[in-house]
This record gives structure tokens, C-alpha cells and sequence, in this order.
């Protein structure tokens, strides 16, 4: 065949179908109608055409069918974390996080028996110490670390020690390591919109790029991973991962960095719950798919039973096994870039890439993330982003199935309950007001539990 598939039919247009549907609504206004409006204030159509498009998008370069399984572990037992991990990656993880509380864990110990040349290990430290991580490397070469020392003055609202010193700290460690991270998982977490963590994710890389090109680092080889919490909005949240890899090209682009970064997922909290809670297993399953497409090199997921439950085999397994059936029954590992090409993605893509870029310079030009942070500025307008959503929760706009609509009066959650669900209050003295990580059924499962018989 010389023509192609469809070569005998005519074209149809973009205004040609919008005729048409104007003419199916029988007298209805078509933007009214058909048309919704996000909270990043996107306007989406009910369909999208190749006009919509002056180039077609390049080809990503992602490789979706290299995401890799991943799993946190807290280290509380160096014995027991050593061998939860060995179980762990024989049961199909690929990657393993340590959290590490205190300079008292071995590092040596807590690694024996895994092969680290073939498995990923990465380092969440809760402190700052050169000489720990001195002794982590020489121990485990090939060690990934989790240094974001921005994302623990926006989440506890201090530095480790002080700006100066933790900096000094930041850049020894990049140097060694030609890495660093930035979480920015808190700002959907805690309410912001797409556009806002996007912004808010490369205005924070940017404070570490700046730092270090001002004290002549050689940022040519270095590598960036961004880490990011997944919501319920399925085709937006592929979008926000494409976006997000743009905007970084760009970035990296005037620092003559690798123009790849890393994008670590993880389900967001915000919208799981206490009650009804095996419904979080089809929150997750979607918002890992959403990663997944979306081009993430590294998935984490959330056990269902996570923000009210200590970690346990079953919910662990469950959560593992949803990846595990994504990966290898669900065939969502044999296309490496299966969202490039859809006009409603691209056409999402390119919104929230120029939206998120808008607001990075405007925080650019008021003075940089960290002087926003101080000022109360980022604090501020993702509570009025928070609030948005919480309005639009309470008047049911924004559906948590078993919560706000169709709850089950018959589910008692008070003594099933092993850890504390809801924001603690801790009043202490701090540099800056916190970023705070809220949920939104948590109003209305504080009341649910008070009037339980």
C-alpha cells in the first residue's frame, strides 16, 4: 500500500467538529456545556485535534519500561531492617530507601548479604553529618543520599543547624556524590496545585543550582532527582511529570547540566482515608498508573492501611503487589513513552509547563524560593490552594467515595487505630511558619470518631 490507512476520507477540522457538537447541543452553549475549568485554571475542551498544535511534540526520552519497584524501610532494628530488606527485594522490589534516624545506625550491618552492585540503595538520613556519610560511602559506593536540606526547613520550618552551616554541609556532600535531591512530594501534600509544585520544585532545584555554581562547582556530570507525590487527577498527573521534565531541560540548559533528571513517585495522602480505607488501594493503583505513564524512573508505593497503621507484612505485600501486577500483568512495562502523542496530554503538558515556568520567574524575581519561604509568601498561597480543595470537598465537588459520598455509618475506626492520622501540634519555636501536609477527609474523620458509640 502506497496511501495511507485513511488517506480516501476528507479531513475534518477542529471548527468543523465543534460544529458539530454545537449543533448536537440542541441550543446548549457549548463552552458552558462542555468546557470545565481546573484549579490551575486550565480550560478543558471535550476534545482536542492536531490544530491545537503548531509543531507536533518531540519524542520523549523516557523508558517506561525501566521503572523500577521501590520500598521505604525505617530503620529502628539494624538486624531486623537488614533482613526486611533482603526479604523485601526477593519479593520483587528493586530499590530499597533506609531511613536512617541517628549516626548510630551501621551502615555495615545494614547492608550485609544485599548485593549492591546490582541493587539500588538509597539513604533517607533524619540528620546532617559529613562524617556518617564520609563512612556511608566508603562502605557502600554506590549509594544514592537523601540530602534536601530546604525540604527540612519548609517541613519542620528549621535547618538542621543554620543556613550557613547546612549549606557548606549540602555542597561538600554534592560535591562527593554529583547528586542531589529535591522533594518536593510536601507541596502537593499539603494543597498546592499542579502548577504551584512544579514552580515551587524548580525554584527550590534552583536555590541548589545557584549555591553551587557560586562556589565554582562543576555541575557538568551532575544528577538531579526530583522527588514527587502523585493525585487522583489521572490524565493531569501524566502531564505534571512530562511538564516537570521540560521545565528541568530548560533549567538545566543554563547551568550546561545533563538535561535528564530522575523523577522518584509516590501516591499523595492528601486524598487517602481512614475510613473505607481499602478504597486508598484504588487511589493508589491509578496514581501509580498515572506515574508510570507519565514517565517516573522510580515508584514507591503507599500501603493502604498507611497513615493509621504501623508498617505491617500484609498491607506491604498488597502494596507491593499492585506494582508488581502493573508491571508484569498489566503490561505497563512494554512501551517506554505511551502517553507521547495524545493531543489531550501534550496539550496539558504545554499548559502547566508555561503556567509553572510564569510563576518561577515571578519567584525569581521577588527574590528566590528561600526568600518567599521566609516571608510567609509560599506558605500563603498554597493555604489558599488548600482551601480551594477543602471547599470543594465540603460541597461535594470533590468526590473521596466511603467519605463525603457514600459513607458506611456501620464502619467504627476508634480502636483500630495505631497511629495518629491527623496533624499533631508541637508549638515550638521556628525560623519560618512550616509547610504543613494535610488530608482532606481529616475535618470530617475527627468528627466520625467523636460521635462513634
Amino acid at each position: 500500500m502506497t496511501k495511507g490507512l485513511f488517506s480516501e476520507f476528507d479531513p475534518v477540522s477542529s471548527k468543523q467538529w465543534k460544529q458539530k457538537i454545537q449543533y448536537d447541543l440542541m441550543g446548549a452553549d457549548y463552552n458552558s456545556a462542555l468546557i470545565w475549568n481546573s484549579n490551575e485554571d486550565i480550560a478543558v475542551k471535550p476534545f482536542y485535534h492536531a490544530d491545537d498544535f503548531k509543531d507536533f511534540p518531540e519524542i520523549s526520552n523516557t523508558k517506561a519500561t525501566a521503572w523500577k519497584i521501590a520500598q521505604h524501610i525505617f530503620v529502628a532494628d539494624v538486624e531486623k531492617s537488614n533482613l526486611h530488606a533482603i526479604d523485601v527485594l526477593n519479593r520483587g522490589a528493586d530499590v530499597i530507601t533506609f531511613i536512617i534516624p541517628s549516626e548510630s545506625i551501621s551502615v555495615e550491618k545494614l547492608i550485609e548479604n544485599i548485593d549492591t552492585e546490582t541493587t539500588t540503595i538509597l539513604f533517607q538520613l533524619q540528620f546532617l553529618s559529613e562524617s556518617y556519610i564520609e563512612n556511608l560511602l566508603k562502605t557502600c559506593p554506590k549509594a544514592n543520599i537523601d540530602k534536601d536540606i530546604i525540604n527540612r526547613l519548609a517541613e519542620t520550618g528549621n535547618w538542621f543547624e543554620n543556613l550557613q552551616s547546612d549549606f557548606q554541609s549540602f555542597r561538600k556532600i554534592s560535591t562527593k556524590t554529583a547528586s542531589f535531591s529535591v522533594d518536593a512530594s510536601l507541596y502537593q501534600n499539603a494543597g498546592a496545585n499542579m502548577v504551584q509544585q512544579l514552580a515551587y520544585a524548580l525554584a527550590h532545584a534552583h536555590e541548589y543550582l545557584t549555591h553551587l555554581d557560586n562556589h565554582e562547582v562543576d555541575l557538568t556530570n551532575h544528577q538531579v532527582t526530583f522527588k514527587v507525590a502523585i493525585g487522583s487527577n489521572y490524565f493531569f498527573e501524566i502531564a505534571k511529570l512530562k511538564a516537570l521534565r521540560l521545565l528541568w531541560e530548560s533549567l538545566a540548559l543554563e547551568y550546561g547540566m545533563p538535561s535528564t533528571c530522575k523523577i522518584t513517585a509516590t501516591p499523595t495522602k492528601r486524598n487517602k482515608t481512614i475510613y473505607e480505607a481499602y478504597n486508598n488501594l484504588l487511589r493508589s493503583t491509578t496514581e501509580c498508573m498515572s506515574a508510570i505513564l507519565g514517565g517516573a524512573d522510580t515508584i514507591y508505593n503507599l500501603p493502604y492501611d498507611d497513615i493509621f497503621k504501623k508498617t505491617n507484612e500484609f498491607s506491604e505485600r498488597i502494596a507491593r503487589n499492585q506494582l508488581l501486577i502493573l508491571k508484569h500483568e498489566s503490561f505497563f512495562n512494554a512501551v517506554n513513552n505511551p502517553s507521547d502523542g495524545a493531543y489531550y496530554v501534550e496539550n496539558l503538558t504545554n499548559q502547566l509547563a508555561e503556567k509553572a515556568l510564569n510563576l518561577f520567574k515571578d519567584i525569581e524575581r521577588n527574590g528566590g524560593f528561600l526568600k518567599q519561604l521566609k516571608a510567609g509568601t509560599i506558605q500563603r498561597k498554597i493555604k489558599e490552594s488548600e482551601q480551594k480543595e477543602v471547599q470543594q470537598f465540603n460541597q461535594g465537588d470533590r468526590i473521596l467515595i466511603g467519605t463525603n459520598l457514600h459513607p458506611n455509618a456501620e464502619n467504627k475506626m476508634k480502636d483500630n487505630l495505631e497511629l495518629y492520622p491527623f496533624v499533631k501540634t508541637n508549638p515550638r519555636k521556628t525560623l519560618i511558619e512550616p509547610i504543613i501536609a494535610k488530608r482532606l477527609a481529616a475535618l470530617q474523620e475527627q468528627k466520625r470518631l467523636k460521635n462513634e458509640d
